[in-house]
C-alpha cells in the first residue's frame, strides 16, 4: 500500500521575544528558576504589530511551497488548526489561501478549505483528516496543506502568563512522503472535561491542577487504546516520543507515566523491582485512592532511576529544545516537538530512517491521541532546510513595558496603535480591517 504522511514542514515563529529569566521574572519578583527549571521555559515568542495567526501561517506555508517548488494546483485541501480564531464563520484557511494567491499565478479555488477546533489537538486531527482524504483516493494526486497557527495569550497576572507563545507550523501531507509515514493505528482517550476553555473569550479559563490530571488520564487512555490495535509498546520501540508541550515541565509527568505503562510486565520492571519494587496492581488494593497514591509514589521513585533517566534523556529531552525558546503554540506544540527531535538527530548525524516516533497529542476539553510515525529516507534533507534557529536569534528582545504593549496590541478587546519592532521583508503582513470588519493582508517584498 502507498505510504502517506508528512512530506515536509516549515516553522514560523513570532518575531518578538520575552526573556523569562532576565525580563519577566524580575518584574514579577520571582526566582528565574521557577520558569527555567520548574516550567522548563527560557523565552516566549510574540507577534509583532504586523503579525497574527494568518500572517504566521501564510508565511510558513509560503516558505514550504516555495522550497518544494509547489503551485496551488498541487494542493487539494488547506486545513488550518487554531484555537486563536477571530471569526466564528469565515475560516482562517480562506485568509491564508487569499494571502498565498497574492504571490502565485494560480488560485486555490478548487482546494477544499476548513478550520479545525479542539484545543491543542486540532493540528493532529487535521493531519488525520488529510491522511484519510488521501487514503480514500479523493486527492486526485494532490497533497494537503495543514497549518497549525496560534497566538497563546493569557490574561496578565494569570499563572499561565509565563507559558505564552506565538507561531505556526505548516505541513505538507502527501503520498510517498519524505519525512515520516503516519501509522494507520491510532489510540484515543476522550472525555467531557472543563480543564481549560474559552467560552466566547480570548483568554482561557484554566483549572491548572485539574488540567494536569486530565492530560495524564487521557494520555493513559489513548496509549491503552493504541495498544489494543497496534500491540504492546516497549520503550525501545521509539527513537523519540514527541508529546504536546504546553511547557516542558508537563511533559516530564507524561513521560514517566508512559514509561511506567510500557515497562509493565517486562524484564525492565523485574530488574527495577530490585531497586524500587514492582508496580502497584489495582487488584491488590481495596481502595482506589490508596492505589492511585501508591502509583504516584512508584512513579516518583521510577523517575529517579538510572534506567528511566537514560531513556528520558535520549527519547524525550530532545523534543523540548524549540519549545523552551518559544513557549506554547497550542495546536503547533506537538509538531515543533517532532521537529526538535529530528533536528537534534540530524545535527548528531544519526541514521533514523526506518525508526519510529511515538506521537502523543492532547487537547483540553479533552482528548488525547497516540499514533506512530516511521521516519523516511529523505527526512534529513527536510529537517536541515528548517531555519528556526536563525529565526529565534533574530527576534527583537522586548522590555517588560514593551511586552505589555504587545499584549494589549493582540488583545481583541483593545485597540492599541503600536509601531513595528521589526521590518517586514519578504512576508505577509496585517494591514488593517475592511468595511465588514474583515482583516486585510499584503505581501511585502
Amino acid at each position: 500500500m502507498t505510504a502517506v504522511g508528512i512530506d515536509a514542514i516549515e516553522i514560523w515563529t513570532g518575531k518578538l521575544k520575552l526573556d523569562l529569566a532576565e525580563t519577566f521574572a524580575p518584574e514579577k519578583g520571582e526566582d528565574p528558576e521557577k520558569y527555567t527549571k520548574g516550567l522548563g521555559l527560557h523565552a516566549s515568542s510574540f507577534p509583532d504589530a504586523h503579525e497574527d495567526i494568518v500572517t504566521m501561517g501564510a508565511n510558513a506555508a509560503h516558505r514550504l511551497m516555495d522550497r518544494k517548488g509547489l503551485t496551488p494546483d498541487d494542493i487539494g485541501r488547506i486545513d488550518v488548526a487554531t484555537e486563536s480564531a477571530f471569526d466564528n464563520s469565515k475560516p482562517v484557511s480562506t485568509y491564508i489561501a487569499g494571502c498565498l494567491e497574492q504571490v502565485y499565478d494560480e488560485d486555490f479555488h478548487h482546494a477544499n478549505k476548513g478550520e479545525r477546533k479542539f484545543a491543542c489537538i486540532a493540528g493532529t486531527q487535521s493531519l488525520d483528516d488529510a491522511y484519510n482524504w488521501i487514503k480514500a483516493g479523493r486527492n486526485r494526486g494532490r497533497s494537503a496543506l495543514v497549518v497549525a497557527t496560534d497566538t497563546a495569550l493569557y490574561a496578565r497576572g494569570d499563572p499561565g502568563e509565563a507559558t505564552q507563545g506565538a507561531g505556526a507550523v505548516a505541513m505538507l501531507i502527501s503520498e510517498d512522503p519524505n519525512l515520516v509515514e503516519m501509522s494507520a493505528e491510532q489510540g484515543y482517550g476522550s472525555a467531557d472535561e472543563t480543564d481549560f476553555l474559552k467560552p466566547n473569550q480570548q483568554f482561557p479559563s484554566v483549572d491548572g491542577k485539574r488540567s494536569m490530571q486530565v492530560y495524564l488520564a487521557r494520555m493513559r487512555e489513548a496509549l491503552e487504546d493504541y495498544e489494543s490495535v497496534a500491540g504492546a509498546s516497549h520503550p525501545e520501540d521509539f527513537a523519540y516520543v514527541p508529546f504536546h508541550t504546553p511547557f516542558p515541565g508537563m511533559v516530564r509527568k507524561a513521560a514517566v507515566l508512559a514509561y511506567r505503562h510500557m515497562i509493565r510486565g517486562t524484564p525492565i520492571e523485574e530488574e527495577l523491582a530490585e531497586e524500587i519494587g514492582f508496580q502497584p496492581r489495582e487488584e491488590d488494593f481495596e481502595d482506589r485512592e490508596e492505589y492511585e497514591e501508591a502509583i504516584r509514589d512508584y512513579m516518583d521513585e521510577l523517575s529517579s532511576t538510572d534506567d528511566y533517566r537514560e531513556w528520558y534523556d535520549a527519547t524525550i529531552e530532545p523534543t523540548l529544545s524549540i519549545s523552551r525558546e518559544v513557549g506554547n503554540w497550542y495546536t503547533g506544540s506537538v509538531h515543533i516537538a517532532r521537529a526538535a527531535a529530528l533536528k537534534q538527530a540530524a545535527e548528531e548525524g544519526r541514521d533514523l530512517a526506518g525508526r519510529k516516533l511515538g506521537v502523543g497529542s492532547y487537547g483540553s476539553g479533552a482528548q488525547a491521541e497516540i499514533h506512530a510515525e516511521t521516519v523516511q529516507e529523505g527526512w534529513k534533507d527536510e529537517i536541515e532546510a528548517l531555519n528556526i534557529d536563525e529565526q529565534n536569534a533574530a527576534r527583537y528582545d522586548l522590555s517588560f513595558d514593551e511586552y505589555e504593549n504587545v499584549h494589549d496590541r493582540h488583545n481583541h478587546d483593545k485597540t492599541i496603535e503600536m509601531e513595528d519592532f521589526t521590518v517586514p521583508d519578504g512576508e505577509f503582513v496585517f494591514t488593517g480591517t475592511g468595511r465588514m470588519n474583515e482583516r486585510l493582508y499584503d505581501y511585502v517584498e
